[in-house]
Parts: structure tokens; sequence; C-alpha cells
């Protein structure tokens, strides 16, 4: 029997180094991408889509959640998912004249999403891609590319090119939108993203150590960070977790949540924070482990099980404040639960998929 590699140190591992950086990426975002963002984003206000559609799989799947609650609460636009096997696989054609197709990825060479830009090109659609990789065989596609400028990233998993990837619409969203509220929160983010992370999640560390399983639940504009943080669970940790809308979690899954059970909550400061704390103080009166993410505080929670959220310029920044605090707290238990996040098992940092 061969001895298991030694773990790498805790600010060693290529995800905690590659995270750290998200902050200078978004604002490397910011600018370089300015001019093709305010190009796009006039070119959509002058002819609007009917419709977006988002493709995309894994993490740039969970930018495409983040992508409809924005898009559908700050601009009013239907924003549906396409699955990639529709047109990959089945070879259905799709409705899609005059539609923003927006499609997601690191890598872009996916053949399934491949495979769906070129259909929807010729249905008809506006095709973006926000992607790293800008010379990939997906941007070459896109009527619009909109690069991550995230530079190299080794970890197999994603951590500052998703947060670029909720960047990227956060910013075609704002100047989409073209109000003060929005645009005047763009260039206040990468001080927030710092703020995060160095808050201090180590009680969630603490208290997963030796779980088997949990939940992970946000709403609105915050469903796609506890999809987020459920992929990484499993994937760095080794933990079975299960992601869920504060509300549709009551629809049968809560018939789990009892004594000892873990729970995360994800708390996003709008009209969704209430429900969601009203629903973690329920939790904890079943005896259930609840850790509280809130920018405002959880009056009810256990101090110890308090995650700290740094302020958000907008609301719609704060799903990737959390994020990136998370991301520090998910590197670190999954060294303390003796895995090396930068390698999970059976996992390759390019996934492609037909």
């Amino acid at each position: 029997m061969t001895d298991r590699p030694a773990l790498p140190a805790e600010t060693d591992t290529l995800m905690f180094q590659e995270a750290r950086q998200t902050a200078e990426v978004v604002a490397t975002q910011f600018s370089r991408n300015d001019a093709v963002i305010r190009a796009l984003a006039q070119q959509l206000r002058e002819n609007p889509p009917p419709f977006v559609a988002t493709c995309a799989r894994g993490s740039s799947d969970h930018a495409a959640t983040y992508a409809k609650y924005l898009f559908e609460t700050q601009l009013g636009i239907v924003t549906a998912s396409a699955s990639p096997s529709v047109g990959s696989v089945y070879e259905a054609r799709q409705q899609l004249k005059d539609a923003l197709y927006l499609v997601i990825s690191q890598s872009g060479k996916s053949p399934d999403l491949l495979r769906n830009a070129a259909a929807a090109a010729e249905a008809g659609a506006r095709v973006v891609a926000i992607v790293n990789a800008e010379d990939s065989p997906l941007a070459a596609l896109a009527d619009t590319v909109i690069p991550l400028h995230a530079g190299p990233e080794r970890s197999v998993a994603a951590t500052k090119s998703y947060l670029g990837s909720l960047a990227a619409i956060l910013q075609l969203a704002a100047h989409w939108k073209n109000e003060a509220p929005l645009l005047q929160a763009l260039p206040k983010l990468p001080d927030a993203l710092r703020a995060a992370w160095q808050s201090d999640w180590s009680s969630l560390t603490d208290g997963l150590a030796d779980a088997h399983n949990l939940f992970v639940l946000g709403r609105g504009l915050g469903l796609a960070a506890a999809q987020e943080a459920a992929l990484k669970f499993k994937e760095t940790c080794g933990l079975h977790a299960e992601a869920y809308s504060s509300a549709e979690v009551k629809h049968g899954p809560m018939a789990l949540v009892g004594p000892g059970f873990p729970v995360l909550c994800f708390a996003q400061p709008d009209e969704t924070e209430a429900g969601t704390l009203a629903l973690a103080r329920e939790f904890r009166g079943r005896g259930a482990q609840v850790w509280v993410s809130s920018e405002h505080g959880d009056p009810g929670s256990n101090p110890e099980q308090a995650l700290p959220l740094a302020p958000a310029p907008h609301p719609a920044c704060a799903p990737l404040l959390t994020i990136q605090s998370f991301y520090r707290a998910i590197n670190a238990l999954a060294l303390r639960r003796g895995h090396n996040p930068d390698v999970p098992p059976h996992l390759n940092k390019v996934t492609e998929t037909v």
C-alpha cells in the first residue's frame, strides 16, 4: 500500500492562490471589456431580444442561473437555460430568431456547446460567448466575445473563472440597463471582493470537518451561489451537498432536516432575505446545524455559526462576495478532510461532453 501524497499548506494550493486573484481579475476585466460591453449593450437596447437563452455546463451553468435572475429582475427579459443535449444529441432545431444566445465556458472547447452555438447562429440568434480562452473554437463561432481575462487556471476546481463569469454578466446587465445604481456598483466591486476574501468563515470549516451530507440554500440571485457551493463540496471535499432554493426546499426535501443535519444558508440582501432567515430559524428549531451568511446578521443564530458577508455595493454583487468568502473556507475544509482541492479524483480541468 502506497502512502498518500502529502497535502499542501492551506495558502499553497492552486485553488487558494487563484481564488485570491479574483479582485484583480474583475478589475482588469471591467477595464478591458468596457468598449465591447458598451457596444453590445447599446445594440441590445436598440434591438431588444424577445428572450435570452443560456447554454453552459458545470460552474458555468451556475453562472447562467445568476444571469437568469439578474436579467429578469433588472431588465425584465425572460431568460431560460437551453439544455445542450437538445441540440447536440437530439439534434432538435429550436426557434431562436433574434434571441440573445449566451454561451458560457472556461475553455470554449466542449463539443456540445459548440454544436449548440452553431445551431443558434443558424436559427438567427445573436450568439455571445463569455469565455476565458479568446482563441477557442467557441470564440470563433460567436458574434460577440466577452473574455474573462482570468489568465491560466490550473486547479481543477474553478474559482476566479467562475467569479469572472458572474462579473461579466453583471457588467453586461449594468450597461444594458444603463442606470446609475448598477453602473456605480461596478468600480466598487473589486474592493468588496478583497474584503470578502478576508471574511472569517472558519466556523464552517470546523463544523463540517466530519459531515457526510448537507443542504445549501439560496434564493433568487443567491441561488447560483448555493449551486456553486454544493458542487465545490462534492468536488473538493468528497462531501455530498445538495443546493435548493430556500422556497423549493419546502416541497419535500425539508423532510430530511432534523437534529444535527447541516444546512448552509446564503441570505441574499434583497427581497428574498427575510424568507431565507425565517427558514434558517425554522431549521434551527428542529435541532439542525445551521450556518447563515448574511450582510445584515441573523438575530436568531448561534454566533459561532454566523458567517459574515462583506457589504455589497449593490444587492446584485452579493453572490460574488458570498462565493469569494466561501472559496477560502472550502479550500481549508478540503485539506481538513484530507483532500487536495486542486486534484479531485476522476476529474479533469477541461471536460468535453457531446
